[in-house]
This record gives C-alpha cells, structure tokens and sequence, in this order.
C-alpha cells in the first residue's frame, strides 16, 4: 500500500512519526536487557556492599565483568566474573565514564552521525531524532510496508542495522582511583594506631570524597637511602651508616632497598640497586666515601624518587607498596641541573614519601639579597620535601641522635593507613588538586592530626 501526502508538512509530520517508533523500538530493545559486561579498571570485588567487608578478589585492568541488575542496590553493584563463576560487589563510583565500545559495529551503509552519538551514550538513550531523519529522503511519496523506503528512490538500510542491539552490551569503563598513604599523631607527635574507616575523611579541594578502600594491613616497603657524600657530611658519615645498618636492620622479608650516594650531579650514583639482601646493602653502606664536588642535591632526589615510584610499580590493588625515599644530606643544594618547581611537580605525580634528615647547623647564617641565609633555605627546602609528600623531617642538633632517628623512621614506615579514594572531579586536565584527611577526636577529646601528602596533580587523558 502506498500513501501519498498532499503537502510538506504532513510529510515532515509523516518522518517525525516513523523517528519516534524506531526510537522507542531501540530504547525499548536496550532497556530490556538483564545484564550489560564491561571492561574495568583494577578494583576490589567484595563479599557485601560495604568498603569495609572481606574482598573476594582483585578485579584487574582491562577484565570483564557482567552486571547482575536483579541485586543492584545504593550505592553498589552486583557482579560476577569469569564467566560467572565468581560473584560480588563493586561500588557504584568505580563505574564512570561509560562509553560504548564494542556493542555498535558499523556496516557500510550505516549512517556515521548516528554511529557517533550512539557510541559517546553513557546510559541507555533514545536516538535524536535529527539523526534518524537525516537518513530519510525527502520524497513527498512514502511506502507504509515494514521495510520503509521512499519511492521512486532506492531504500536506505534500516535505521537499526548499524546498532545491533545483543543480550550483552560492551561497555569500557575508566576511573582514576586515588591511593594515600596517611599516619596520625597526637599532640605530642607519637603514632596513633587502631582506627577505622569512620574516623577519616578525605577532601580533594575542599570537596568531601568517597573512601573506596581502607587497609591498615601491613604492606611491603620499597625505599631508597639516598645519602649525602660531599664534604660538608664528613664529620658525620660514620654515624649515618650506623643510622642507615639500623634501617635497612628493621627491614622485613619483602622490603627492598636501594641506597644512592650523591655528590655533584656527574657523581650521583647506586652503589647497591633494590634489594632483600640485608648483607649486601651494608656492604654498601661501608663502602660510601666522601668526595669533592658541587652538591647536586635536588637531582639526587629527582632521579632517586623516578626510580623508587617505576620500581614494580604494578596496577593490581593488591601489589600495593609503600614507596619512601630517606635523605640524609646538608640540604645545601649547589649544582644541580634540575630546580624546584621540576622536583615538586615530579613528587606530585608521585606516591614517594620523603623523611629527610638535614645536617644544617654547620651552613651560613649570614644574610644574602633575598633576606635569607644558607641555612634558612636548607631548612625550608627539606621542611617542604617533608609535608608535601606526607614524610617528616629532623634537624638532629647532636650526631648522637641519628640512632634514635634511625629508629622512629623505621617506626613510621609501619604505622600508615591505606586509604584510596575515586575523585569527584573526573576532568583529567593535569591541573594541581589540594588533599586533606581530616580524622576524628580521641574519646577523651585528644587532637589527632592526618598527615599525608598535600595533594596531586591529575593524569592527563
């Protein structure tokens, strides 16, 4: 049967009819799906939707999974994995930018406009209508039979042929999951331990973030120490290989350590690469020597932070290290090629926490044209290393004090929280975004101060 329109308008009436059934038809088709398999990034699958109950396993980049939509529930989803032999939760959160990757295989008369919108939907939607009827031919003559096609003109294909709608939808995900490594002191700076998930908060400029995982299980370290040899430490070098026996002493099993000697910038070297061989990173240790040359301290730091972040640096969730860097050093920079603004803008790419040990009472107290002395800048340079990157710092009066030192940094690196967060902010723009954990009173109303590292900057897409 073929019915004629007497005019224009019935006839764009006619198209805006014929784009609104095959858009229902399509969403309708979606909407009845029962289940819909992405591609995700590392995430944990847990036993109950709760970020605190056992996980059943580590979902890892680039694995499927299906949505079992029967038991979605706030604020989580219901999943399985292989192939449905192992089910759990994941959080809601993890499940953000959506975009359509597998499921819309186009044909070759298929129209690209609509390929594109349906390929950038980030839930199920209708087709605009603009894009349904830019492939209808304007003839003033339309056969009403199931296949629509205009006349005299050939038929275009079908409106659905480019979108095969399957049980299954392919979906890829992308999130950016956010790790911190957090200690908390009381008021006289002594380690507090035994808390829990409800007693942290994380904000990302100022904007409350939702805690995706929280472990105060212990994890394995990988640090560097990275140690002054230039002449200003000679006095001292004997004592700091004693402090750094005593670190590498309270090293456990899966720690591994690096130790760097610098001097100028052409003698910044590793005598001993990352190691559980406590023999041989003393061996190291005894053989370090003092040397003249520019001090090139901002490189040493530089190039020993790159190497300890790149070291197994793994995007499963559960190979998880806690990455510090031990300084030991004047903080009196003289030579290097790198400055820093390039140093900090590395450290806030970074996981690497950085606990500094600053021989500075033997620098220049006299002031230069900037109103500083020698002194003052060390002091503020290895202050800033400390609290960006949620490490600390000493300023030993005595040589006699390092044991002790030794001591409390091999005490720290044990006592952190793991706390990841997904940012609310999804724009990877590379731009600098503040951090702060806020953690609750004591019962008896006793302070107690998060430190972690002050913030980051966004990976760019």
């Amino acid at each position: 049967m073929v019915v004629a329109f007497n005019t224009s308008e019935d006839y764009k009436l006619m198209k805006i009819f014929i784009a609104i059934v095959l858009t229902l038809l399509f969403a309708f088709s979606v909407f009845a799906q029962k289940q819909a398999e992405i591609i995700v990034t590392t995430t944990y699958l847990r036993k109950s939707p709760d970020s605190s109950s056992d996980k059943i396993q580590t979902v890892q980049k680039g694995e499927r999974i299906t949505f079992e939509k029967s038991q979605d529930t706030n604020g989580w989803y219901f999943v399985s994995v292989m192939n449905g032999a192992v089910k759990g939760w994941i959080r809601k959160d993890t499940v953000r930018s959506v975009t359509n990757t597998e499921a819309v295989k186009q044909s070759p008369q298929a129209n690209a406009e609509t390929i594109k919108k349906v390929s950038q939907i980030a839930v199920p939607t209708p087709i605009p209508i603009a894009s349904v009827t830019s492939t209808i031919n304007a003839s003033p003559t339309v056969s009403a039979s199931p296949a629509i096609s205009p006349s005299p003109s050939p038929a275009p294909s079908p409106i659905a042929s480019p979108i095969p709608v399957e049980e299954e939808e392919v979906l890829r995900i992308e999130t950016e999951e956010i790790s911190l490594n957090v200690r908390v002191v009381d008021d006289n700076n002594r380690s507090v331990n035994n808390l829990n998930q409800s007693n942290f908060k994380v904000y990302e400029d100022d904007v409350l973030q939702p805690i995706t995982s929280f472990t105060t299980t212990e994890v394995p370290v990988i640090n560097a120490l990275v140690i002054d040899n230039s002449r200003s430490l000679r006095s001292q070098l004997g004592k700091v290989i004693e402090a750094g026996k005593i670190i590498v002493g309270a090293n456990h099993p899966k720690d591994e350590t690096i130790i760097v000697r610098f001097v100028s910038k052409d003698k910044i070297e590793v005598v001993q690469d990352f190691t559980t061989n406590k023999s041989l990173l003393n061996n190291a240790l005894d053989n370090l020597f003092v040397e003249g040359g520019q001090t090139a301290i901002i490189d040493a730091i530089y190039l020993a932070a790159k190497k300890v972040e790149q070291y197994q640096n793994s995007e499963k969730k559960d190979d998880v290290k806690l990455r510090a860097l031990i300084l030991v050093s004047d903080g009196d920079d003289r030579g290097s090629s790198y400055n820093e603004q390039q140093l900090f803008e590395l450290l806030r790419k970074s996981s690497v926490q950085i606990y500094a040990v600053g021989f500075i009472n033997n620098l220049s107290k006299e002031i230069d044209a900037n109103g500083l002395s020698r002194q003052e800048k060390a002091k503020t340079f290895l202050t800033r290393l400390s609290q960006e990157t949620g490490g600390k710092v000493y300023f030993p009066n005595s040589i006699d004090e390092l044991q002790q030192i030794a001591s409390d940094i091999s005490g720290e690196l044990r006592t952190q929280y793991l706390i990841s967060y997904m940012p609310t902010n999804e724009n990877r723009d590379g731009t600098f975004r503040k951090i702060k954990v806020s953690v609750t009173e004591g019962t008896n109303k006793e302070k107690r101060i998060a430190l972690t590292r002050t913030g980051r900057t966004s990976a760019p897409k």
